[in-house]
């Protein structure tokens, strides 16, 4: 088997829980991008279902259907203190940071957390949340829910025994 390289490549990753997150049968569904081959479509699967390892094993229990796979063009913005994601007619959300100051340059943010994209989040306020994919319908322009935001790069390691394999077809 050989590691797909999946730089420069988008996911998004959408879902909706029935009650206390904590508690599981998450319903989720993933939007890959539409560039990734083959090969790389299911590694991005492996890696949200947390099959590779990774922030997201840890919250493969909580996983309770899967919705299926999309195929989309993505786009993620970020200017300054406001970030967004577009995906032409399935996905549209935009958040604006929460300053400690009305002209503040940098956001608040939660220090030492769990959430798997980074232990540090930026506060934000959610501004648009438009979402039509996997029979999940949302629309909310009302500016009243919060959100957060923070850089992510999940990088793995080739585990020792696919190295090995690997080293032995080379030789």
């Amino acid at each position: 088997m050989v590691a797909k390289r999946l730089t420069g490549l988008s996911f998004a990753v959408v879902g909706r829980t029935p009650g206390v997150m904590l508690e599981g049968s998450w319903e989720v569904g993933l939007i890959a991008d539409q560039r990734a081959k083959p090969g790389q479509q299911q590694a991005i699967a492996a890696i949200v279902g947390g099959q590779a390892g990774g922030p997201m094993a840890n919250l493969a229990p909580l996983l309770g259907k899967f919705l299926g796979v999309e195929l989309k063009p993505i786009q993620f913005k970020s200017d300054g203190m406001q970030r967004s994601v577009s995906i032409p007619g399935v996905l549209d959300e935009a958040v604006k940071g929460v300053g400690s100051t009305e002209d503040a340059r940098e956001p608040m943010h939660i220090d030492n957390t769990l959430h798997p994209a980074n232990q540090k989040l930026g506060l934000a306020r959610a501004t648009r949340s438009h979402l039509h994919a996997f029979g999940i319908e949302r629309d909310d322009d009302s500016g009243k829910n919060n959100g957060h935001f923070a850089p992510f790069a999940w990088k793995g390691a080739v585990p020792a025994a696919q190295k090995e394999a690997q080293s032995a077809n080379v030789r």
